[in-house]
């Protein structure tokens, strides 16, 4: 996953639909299929974590290293009908590689803390709130900056970026807490969840270096 688009690849999307028009059934089969697309990643993510390239694995396994980061290349929900061949040439925020990724990553880590945080006698309390709060403001600004590489506007999804890694740091460090160390449940849940956690911090860090690498491009002149 070492070639992220940080294009994005939504410009003039939306002019080149044509005459596309759908009602609410069709978004919501679409966004149905988006959502799978999460969950497809995640399986082969899960089916990796113990490689150390397991972001890149998943990159491969989506097809996203061969023809572009935001195309679905899935043709496994295509219909016969207009709509759903129209649904292939549809782009929007949630076939973005790295929103799948995000997404994918951090539904793991809230889903399993989730569970285990119910039980006051697994986590303290405390704990529990503070690390759901952090995770969900590092997904928040995450996912905004994503918005913002989508309109092209890298100096803004730099910042944005920086603001999810402050979330995550948050994350990191609660779970550095020797409250937290105390319980065996949560160490456990640790030990799984740290490597998902610096595995978000690489795929940001790649897309804001690649941010920067396109903001120290020389602007061109129009006239030339």
């Amino acid at each position: 996953m070492s070639n992220y688009d940080s294009d994005g690849g939504s410009e003039n999307q939306w002019d080149d639909r044509g005459e596309l028009a759908w009602n609410e059934f069709d978004w919501e089969r679409y966004l149905r299929g988006q959502e799978e697309s999460i969950r497809r990643y995640l399986s082969h993510y899960e089916a990796a974590k113990n490689r150390p390239d397991r972001i890149d694995y998943g990159a491969e396994k989506m097809d996203w290293g061969t023809s572009g980061w935001t195309e679905d290349e899935d043709g496994d929900n295509a219909g016969d009908d207009e709509a759903a061949l129209d649904e292939n040439d549809v782009y929007t925020l949630h076939k973005n590689p790295i929103y799948i990724a995000t997404k994918a990553i951090y539904a793991s880590l809230l889903h399993s803390w989730h569970k285990l945080a119910l039980d006051a006698a697994k986590v303290p309390q405390p704990l529990a709130v503070a690390l759901l709060a952090s995770l969900h403001r590092g997904e928040e600004q995450a996912v905004a900056a994503i918005h913002a590489l989508d309109f092209g506007d890298y100096a803004m999804a730099v910042s944005l970026f920086k603001r999810a890694l402050t979330g995550l740091n948050a994350s990191l460090a609660i779970l550095n807490e020797e409250a937290l160390l105390r319980h065996r449940h949560a160490v456990a849940w640790r030990d799984d969840a740290l490597p998902r956690l610096f595995d978000l911090r690489e795929v940001w860090l790649r897309v804001i270096s690649e941010c920067r690498d396109e903001l120290s491009r020389p602007v061109e002149d129009d006239d030339e």
